[in-house]
């Protein structure tokens, strides 16, 4: 998917009552109030809170989502009803967002004071990605789509309860009204979903029924005599790619095997989906492989084409900061990272983000001085600056994650087989073939410790082991103020010394310490700060191993069955192992990644609406190097 710019809402509040945009020439809200408007179109016109009640899970979309007004009254009757369901999703898309001012002065006098302010408070970076913002751990969930409607339809993989059709006037936008986004809407809708506007414009009916919806008339909200609601009852049933299918549906249980990133962050995802969640570990305990670093980077990356890596890493860096946020502070956390640039001037830097307005909260393009000052070395090249990037430790990271899961944690718990059994139930087996655990969902997360079983499952995979060394001088001036990271990356250990690294050698499985490593780790950081020469220090660190594959992406969601019937094109036509997923080969990115992997690992198990969009999933999906493989010409 191509990104486009966001420009965001300019609003004029010299009305109050009815602030309006400008660019549209139409009013936000009706003037009789916003929350009024909200209950009577858009929860009324769906039947709720009614519909809702005793569900699992109900999801709305919103094609608008301006001011959030409709977002914070749903929320509020949600809260205000005791027959609630456990979880309800909001997924509302704006293409002109409000900068947090504006919307904090949207809501100076709020019905619902304290959920606008606890809205401003997660507010986003104004980047086009989808946003996943929890509010009462997790049982409220606002996906906010920042793009183009018509994009952000194609991409949505969800399945949708209720429909709020939103928007200004469709003589004044007809963009969101338009014939191809109201059809898009029959691909999302749940069986028996539901959709209210308040317009009664012809095309807008049409537009319903194309999609499968029958629409009728009912009474309007204040001045509006009339307004449309509609049922989705298509003539025939529709076919959903074998690849969206949820993995394990009515699962109450899942068991993870692995208790690093990977596992730890599906852990608290799925519990966060309410599953009772078991993680074994074949360690003594949590991050003791990969995951057992001192410390490690998190950021996203910047590319000027916005391809899927750039797009990929700014969604899971941005993953990562709201989630640290929930968590207890870890015991240190350095924020705000620096990664020099090569290949550009500042000019050139500067103008390439300006294209993308890209917001100064998620990435800036400093020169060589301004580098220079915030970190406390002697740079002398520019650098792009992350302000919600840094480094942690990822074992107390691990430890957190766990610990908020609620998980069951098992540690010296070595897996060395997989099966499912006659009645669903995917059991993890020692090496004596006796039962370690068992449950209807499993997700494998365990990395290159992991590599065994997930080929067993899935052999073929274009994977590759690699070796890290890490080193650590135990004192080191000048010392960097935040982590800085180029051809290697450094960062102040808090005691006057440094970690620096690290090396990246395939295949290879030494596990001692290297002389030659640590001379080209220390090379790499007299590279980085702009030193005159590498300094000399005593041989120490850290070995580990990552597991990587052929794109450099991750693996995540289902393993596809060896044989297929039908399309093969495309990741999300193959059908997968049941009640199976993956969440692993992290590379050297498992801090920045986890949250964002974890969170789709568990909507891919249960059913939830993914919090990626579709081409990106399928960037990460597993079946996407069988696709490829097929495409080749045969020989």
């Amino acid at each position: 998917m191509k990104t486009a710019p966001l420009t965001p809402a300019s609003v004029d509040f010299s009305d109050a009552a009815a602030p309006s945009a400008p660019a549209f020439g139409d009013v936000y809200h009706a003037r009789a109030g916003a929350f009024a408007q909200a209950r009577h179109v858009f929860l009324g016109g769906n039947g709720l809170p009614g519909r809702w009640a005793g569900r699992a899970r109900f999801v709305v979309l919103e094609t608008g989502f301006g001011l959030g007004n409709n977002f914070l009254a749903t929320w509020a009757a949600w809260r205000d009803d005791p027959e609630r369901c456990e979880r309800l999703v909001f997924i509302s898309i704006e293409k002109h967002p409000l900068r947090r001012e504006d919307l904090a002065r949207a809501h100076a006098a709020s019905p619902a004071p304290e959920l606008a302010a606890r809205l401003l408070d997660a507010w986003p970076a104004l980047t086009p990605n989808l946003h996943a913002l929890d509010f009462e751990e997790g049982r409220v969930r606002l996906l906010l789509i920042l793009g183009d409607a018509r994009d952000a339809l194609r991409e949505l993989v969800a399945e949708v309860d209720a429909f709020y059709l939103d928007g200004f006037s469709p003589a004044l936008n007809p963009e969101i009204w338009d014939a191809y986004l109201l059809r898009s809407l029959g691909r999302l809708a749940a069986p028996g979903s539901t959709a209210a506007t308040w317009s009664v414009a012809r095309p807008v009916r049409d537009g319903l029924a194309a999609a499968g919806f029958m629409v009728e008339k009912a009474p309007g909200f204040a001045a509006k005599g009339q307004m449309s609601i509609a049922r989705f009852a298509p003539p025939h049933a529709l076919q959903r790619p074998a690849g969206r299918a949820p993995l394990a549906p009515s699962a109450r249980s899942a068991l993870v095997i692995g208790a690093g990133l990977a596992g730890a962050a599906c852990a608290w995802a799925l519990a966060r989906e309410g599953l009772a969640v078991t993680v074994l570990e074949g360690q003594g305990g949590p991050a003791r492989v990969a995951s057992g670093n001192p410390g490690g980077l998190f950021h996203g990356t910047f590319n000027p084409d916005d391809g899927q890596h750039a797009r990929f890493n700014r969604a899971a860096a941005l993953a990562t900061e709201r989630l640290l946020a929930e968590l207890p502070p870890l015991p240190w956390r350095q924020r705000g990272l620096l990664r020099l640039e090569t290949a550009r001037d500042v000019a050139a830097m500067r103008s390439q983000l300006q294209r993308q307005q890209l917001s100064g909260d998620y990435l800036q393009a400093l020169d060589a001085a301004e580098a220079a000052a915030l970190s406390g070395l002697p740079l002398t090249r520019p650098a792009w600056f992350y302000p919600g990037g840094g480094a942690l430790p990822p074992a107390a990271y691990v430890q957190a994650l766990l610990a908020a899961s609620g998980a069951v944690l098992r540690s010296d718990c070595t897996v060395a087989a997989l099966r499912r059994n006659d009645a669903g139930q995917w059991q993890a087996l020692d090496a004596a073939g006796a039962l370690l655990a068992e449950a209807p969902a499993l997700v494998l997360a365990g990395g290159q410790a992991g590599l065994g079983l997930l080929e067993g499952l899935a052999p073929g995979l274009p994977l590759t082991v690699q070796r890290g060394q890490l080193s650590h001088l135990p004192t080191a001036a000048p010392l960097p103020r935040l982590p800085v990271a180029g051809a290697g990356y450094a960062l102040a250990d808090g005691r006057g010394g440094l970690w620096c690294g690290a090396t990246a050698q395939d295949g290879d499985l030494e596990p001692a310490l290297r002389a030659a490593d640590q001379a080209q780790n220390l090379a790499q950081w007299a590279e980085l700060a702009g030193l005159d020469m590498a300094p000399e220090a005593p041989l120490a660190g850290r070995v580990g191993w990552r597991l990587l594959t052929s794109d450099r992406l991750p693996l995540v969601g289902g393993l596809p069955l060896a044989e297929q019937a039908g399309r093969q094109d495309q990741p999300r036509f193959l059908a997968r192992l049941p009640g199976l997923a993956v969440c692993t080969a992290f590379g050297s990115r498992g801090i920045g990644w986890a949250a964002l992997a974890g969170r789709v690992t568990a909507a891919l198990l249960t059913g939830a609406p993914v919090p990626l969009e579709a081409d990106l999933l399928d960037a990460i999906d597993p079946a996407r190097f069988q696709v490829r493989a097929g495409r080749r010409p045969s020989p």
